[in-house]
């Protein structure tokens, strides 16, 4: 007999918790939706959807931070605002990332045939309805340079 796998997701604190309840139920209302997650300013999960391991919800975080990124580049440089969505079209996905407070963001990974305008505007609701969770400060207890 083998143990049940271990939830890998971010759960240590209640907050943690909710978020993957609260992106579990926009997996689960939007069929066209495959993962979803929260990321921190500095691009690690804080929330993820059930189906998402700890390694692919990290790879996830990070690549969605490296697009919020650029974007935020384009429109300082190009002083053409705040970045509110970025989305990148694949053969067979969409990644949606959308600001989602103070330095986080929500990213979604949906399929290629979904209502992206469908996929935003849930996206869009979820983080008006939790916005206040979203918020998280950059990790202070980064090592020092040297």
């Amino acid at each position: 007999m083998t143990a049940p796998k271990a939830d890998a997701r971010i759960a240590n604190t209640g907050t943690a918790r909710e978020l993957n309840w609260l992106l579990d139920d926009l997996v689960q209302r939007v069929a066209s939706i495959r993962k979803a997650l929260v990321l921190s300013g500095d691009g690690l999960p804080t929330g993820v959807s059930q189906d998402l391991t700890r390694e692919d919800s990290e790879h996830l975080a990070a690549v969605a931070s490296g697009f919020h990124s650029l974007a935020k580049g384009v429109g300082r440089h190009f002083e053409a605002g705040r970045v509110r969505q970025t989305v990148v079209e694949l053969d067979d996905a969409f990644l949606f990332v959308t600001a989602a407070g103070d330095g986080s963001c929500l990213a979604v990974l949906a399929d290629a045939d979904s209502d992206v305008g469908l996929v935003a505007y849930e996206m869009t609701l979820l983080v008006k309805r939790v916005g206040v969770h979203l918020g998280t400060a950059p990790r202070t207890d980064l090592p020092t340079g040297g």
